[in-house]
């Protein structure tokens, strides 16, 4: 596992703030909010990750039967807060096998979702044609949320994208198969709303789709 910040766009290394800039910098980049080191996944690491969000933390809750979290990660500082958030799940896959699912949440231009998607980014606004009927629709928070598949990405994977809470919500979901999940309307809660809740969220071994 990484022990120390990258870039959220391409994993690269990042200059912390110093003397000659007051922001993370990649040299191909530019200035980033720095993707963190990923940790195991526990109620512990989720805490702290909700703690430090500026934006929503996502989470299929209740979870699917059998599916477990399986990892957060999270782009930003100390000082700013996480402008970015994913979190991974995993279970059974609806057409069998296991499935994982990333939910990222971030802020305009961070490239959070769009490294985990396959695509250039930083957004999915090239990508998914909103002028279109949406492909599939979960409850954000409460509030039915339309999203859109995502094209030019690895065969391996589904991608859908939309705006939830007016952030861009990503869900990438491995194998591609298993991306009937997002059809069954999954209901998304935001862990930083969720309080004691999220002391009872079963954790699994870390998914390395989290660390790519």
């Amino acid at each position: 596992m990484r022990g120390e910040p990258s870039c959220p766009k391409c994993g690269g290394r990042v200059r912390a703030p110093g003397l000659f800039a007051d922001s993370w910098q990649c040299d191909v980049h530019g200035v980033v909010h720095p993707l963190q080191p990923v940790v195991p996944p526990s109620v512990e690491a989720l805490t702290v990750a909700v703690k430090r969000a500026k934006v929503p933390v996502w989470m299929p809750w209740p979870l699917p039967v059998g599916w477990l979290f399986t990892g957060v990660a999270s782009a930003g500082d100390d000082r700013g807060g996480s402008r970015a958030t994913a979190v991974a799940c995993s279970g059974p896959g609806p057409l069998g096998g296991i499935g994982e699912l990333l939910l990222i949440a971030e802020e305009l231009g961070v490239g959070l979702g769009a490294r985990y998607a396959g695509v250039d980014g930083p957004d999915p606004g090239t990508y998914i044609n909103m002028e279109k009927a949406p492909q599939v629709k979960v409850l954000a928070a409460g509030r039915p949320t339309p999203l859109w598949h995502v094209s030019g990405t690895p065969d391996d994977r589904a991608v859908f994208a939309g705006e939830a809470c007016g952030l861009w919500l990503w869900a990438v979901v491995w194998p591609e198969r298993s991306g009937l999940i997002m059809y069954d309307e999954l209901v998304l809660t935001d862990l930083r709303e969720a309080g004691a809740e999220v002391d009872l969220v079963p954790c699994g071994a870390l998914s390395p789709r989290i660390l790519s």
